[in-house]
């Protein structure tokens, strides 16, 4: 879990205070990568989360337990938080029931969506008359400016991906734990919704017009003093057919000393993008480096995160140690803490 005393996170920028503990509502999804907010937050913010809720027996299980709203509410939880990032951001009419039923159980909803909560049919009234809050997270701040592509102070490392929903946000805390561990000045800068609840601030940039991508990433990274890092957490891919224009824009305007690249061995095919394959680490390092020098002409790859959870152990490491040997930098997975991941962290600081 972050901590907050030792990593700072930054004004809340573009999000509200959000009331806690949690109850994490996966509706009815049966991908796990479009639960990636339910596992984020029980991750990053476990003591938060007094459990999960669903309205579908086959969905997918955090490993909480599994609660109605009213159960959650006796246990002391304050909000219902929608805890999937679907493509799309759509609330569909089969989650209407549950969300009117945690209202009625005396709780606030939380959500990551693109719709607004009041824009689904029935909640605002029901809010309203229950005087209960329905709080959006994925809504930028006003007045974002064009960037002006100005160099700032201070460093900056940025989290890039070969596909979405594969670790880019879990590198980004973990790297800045282990920054913090090192009495390094650092703030987390959180660029999603997930990201967002967890860390108390941030900017959803998937939810900024993209002539003011770049200018929101500048404004999420001010300047700062010449030691004080910003590690960044990456949105989607800069190869992704959908939503490369988010990557693009934030790389610019972050404007990275630093970036790693998170990635899934095995994964075979972009999320929701049959026929498109994943593409290598090494094609993404290539066009990182292409498209981020515009920016900073310095920037560098800091190293690679592998998000191993289907691998065991041993054949974890073994698969890190060869990649890590083929692209002569070091390859670790955050979530396996150890020499490897040390490795990646030096490399990040050096």
């Amino acid at each position: 879990m972050i901590d907050s005393k030792q990593v700072g996170v930054g004004a809340p920028v573009g999000a509200a205070a959000l009331p806690t503990p949690y109850i994490l509502f996966v509706g009815d999804v049966t991908e796990p990568g479009y639960a990636k907010t339910a596992f984020g937050l029980r991750d990053w913010a476990g003591d938060r989360c007094v459990g999960e809720a669903a309205c579908a027996p086959d969905s997918v299980a955090t490993g909480l337990p599994r609660m109605i709203p009213a159960e959650a509410a006796s246990k002391g939880a304050r909000a219902l938080v929608i805890a999937v990032a679907n493509s799309g951001g759509f609330i569909p009419p089969t989650w209407r029931a549950t969300l009117v039923e945690a209202l009625e159980a005396g709780l606030d909803l939380v959500s990551g969506m693109h719709v607004r909560l009041a824009e689904v049919p029935g909640l605002a009234d029901t809010a309203a008359r229950l005087g209960r809050r329905l709080i959006d997270v994925r809504v930028p701040p006003v007045g974002i400016p064009v960037a002006t592509g100005r160099k700032r102070t201070g460093r900056r490392l940025l989290t890039v991906g070969t596909d979405c929903a594969l670790g880019k946000k879990y590198t980004a805390l973990a790297l800045a734990n282990a920054f913090a561990a090192r009495d390094v000045d650092v703030h987390f800068r959180a660029t999603g919704q997930t990201g967002i609840m967890i860390a108390g601030g941030g900017i959803p940039m998937d939810a900024v017009v993209s002539d003011f991508e770049a200018g929101a990433a500048e404004m999420l990274s001010p300047n700062a003093a010449p030691d004080h890092w910003d590690v960044i957490e990456g949105q989607g891919s800069l190869m992704h057919p959908a939503y490369a224009a988010v990557s693009l824009g934030l790389l610019h305007g972050s404007q990275p000393d630093v970036f790693v690249v998170c990635h899934e061995p095995g994964r075979r095919e972009m999320l929701g993008m049959p026929g498109y394959a994943v593409p290598t680490v090494e094609e993404v390092i290539e066009l990182t480096l292409l498209l981020g020098r515009r920016t900073n002409p310095q920037i560098r790859c800091g190293g690679v995160s592998y998000n191993t959870g289907a691998l065991n152990e041993a054949e974890a490491m073994r698969v890190m140690a060869a990649d890590g040997e083929r692209l002569r930098l070091p390859v670790a997975d955050p979530m396996r803490p150890g020499p490897a991941f040390d490795r990646l962290v030096d490399a990040c600081l050096a």
